[in-house]
């Protein structure tokens, strides 16, 4: 098979590219850039493209597939090129559930979580010998690619994204999977921009649950309002499962699952990971691995990269880097981290950087989401906004909306980063939440030179 991608430099798309390269295809692409880590490891593989830009000598009638990722216009010269020859041009998606028709797909979605889930299931399997395929919107420990496809495997593990298919296709992903077993974390309205009402936005994941096979299986959180609605009203000829958090202790800074008389230390804590966990072991089940065997392999899960993840530490403070950008999961992640290190304060920092958190009508929803934080720094780039070309906000309308009158709010990284380094860390923790990386702050240095020693 010979197949070329379009704008293969993405993250998803590139580990895509490298995982049919593994399957023995024949891989092209193009992309306008290419930045790290998806340059070097497109190098590795011998597709990295010679030059960025587009180039339309590169379609021609030798091609099995065209694949196009959602960077791509629909006015791309290379799109136009793959119509005008008549060749098959999938999505991402598409693509996927192309090559998973034949296997058992297992699809999670929920509007936070959805990644955590995957990569404790992903690495469940691995811990047991299941094989499977599967796609992963983060890098995991023990895993090179975040895509394996294989003729021989006969289960697909998925993560379900919400968000638009391509620029052709206005679907939501998780719509083109089909799956046999679903799993719904929970459900906060997150893309305003393409889901301008949160009815809309509930309506998606709806239409999630009625794609599953006959005879398949829904699981779905059952601490979530929204959730459990769609679980209760499901549709008959399809099995339902729920799950709540499960029995834990907290004993010196580690989270124990408790299990029949027995106890299960984890690596990664918080309730919103405990639900994740239960989450995860609920599929297991249907796929055949046992409670006992799942709490056994869990214990050395140690997160998916940037979820909570650890940076640095030392004897009384901690740095953790995550993901978080929309109100529920700041919630989470803030309760999280001040729930596991109660003696310890909690200095927050979050970057607004998505479409929805700079969007004035919408941050509003923020309020009350820092409230757990001991000292709480709200970070947001002028410069985003208008590449988003949105309206602009003030310094004052994010504070009123987060309600925390304590709360700082900075237009200036460079500024925020000379207060952290003037705080004095001692019996403090850090938590650093974006889905960006404040223009370019290195945390592994700033987490390094917060728990150096005075």
């Amino acid at each position: 098979m010979k197949v070329h991608f379009i704008a293969i430099g993405g993250s998803a798309m590139h580990n895509l590219a490298i995982a049919l390269v593994k399957k023995g295809y024949q891989i092209t692409g193009s992309d306008d850039e290419i930045f790290e880590p998806s340059k070097s490891r497109l190098k590795k593989y011998d597709i990295l493209p010679a030059t960025e830009g587009w180039n339309p000598d590169k379609i021609t009638n030798e091609l099995d597939a065209v694949i196009l990722g959602m960077h791509a216009r629909s006015d791309n010269p290379e799109l136009l090129k793959a119509n005008e020859l008549g060749l098959k041009i999938f999505s991402y998606p598409q693509f996927l559930y192309e090559q998973s028709k034949n296997k058992k797909r297992v699809v999670i979605g929920g509007s936070h979580g959805k990644t955590t889930i995957t990569s404790m299931i992903l690495h469940v399997m691995n811990f047991c010998q299941k094989d499977c395929d599967y796609m992963v919107g983060a890098q995991l420990e023990g895993f090179e690619v975040m895509v394996k496809i294989t003729e021989d495997a006969p289960v697909m593990i998925l993560e379900g994204d919400e968000y638009l298919t391509s620029p052709l296709d206005r679907r939501p992903k998780f719509h083109l999977y089909k799956p046999d077993i679903a799993l719904i974390s929970g459900i906060a309205w997150d893309h305003i921009n393409v889901f301008p009402t949160f009815e809309n936005y509930i309506n998606q994941f709806r239409q999630f649950a009625n794609l599953i096979s006959p005879k398949g299986t829904l699981i779905y959180c059952n601490n979530d309002e929204n959730v459990r609605k769609i679980g209760s009203n499901a549709r008959k000829d399809i099995n339902t499962l729920s799950y709540s958090i499960p029995e834990y202790v907290i004993e010196n800074g580690i989270t124990w699952i408790l299990f029949r008389d027995k106890k299960f230390a984890l690596k990664v804590f918080g309730e919103h990971n405990l639900l994740n966990l239960e989450g995860a072991r609920l599929i297991c089940n249907e796929l055949g691995i046992a409670d006992k065997d799942f709490y056994t392999a869990i214990q050395s899960f140690a997160g998916a990269s940037r979820r909570l993840e650890l940076v640095a530490q030392n004897e009384t403070t901690t740095v953790f880097k995550d993901f978080a950008h929309s109100p529920s999961k700041l919630i989470a992640t803030t309760n999280a981290v001040k729930k596991q290190f109660p003696e310890r304060k909690l200095v927050a920092c979050i970057e607004l950087h998505t479409f929805s958190s700079l969007s004035s009508n919408f941050l509003s929803h923020y309020k009350g989401c820092l409230d757990n934080a001991d000292i709480a720094k709200i970070y947001f780039n002028p410069h985003t906004i208008a590449l988003k070309k949105l309206p602009p906000i003030t310094k004052d309308q994010v504070k009123d909306a987060f309600g925390n009158s304590g709360a700082e709010v900075y237009t200036d990284s460079q500024k925020l980063l000379s207060d952290l380094h003037g705080i004095d860390w001692k019996n403090k923790n850090l938590l650093m939440m974006s889905s960006g990386n404040f223009d370019g702050m290195d945390l592994n240095d700033l987490g390094k030179k917060v728990t150096a020693p005075v």
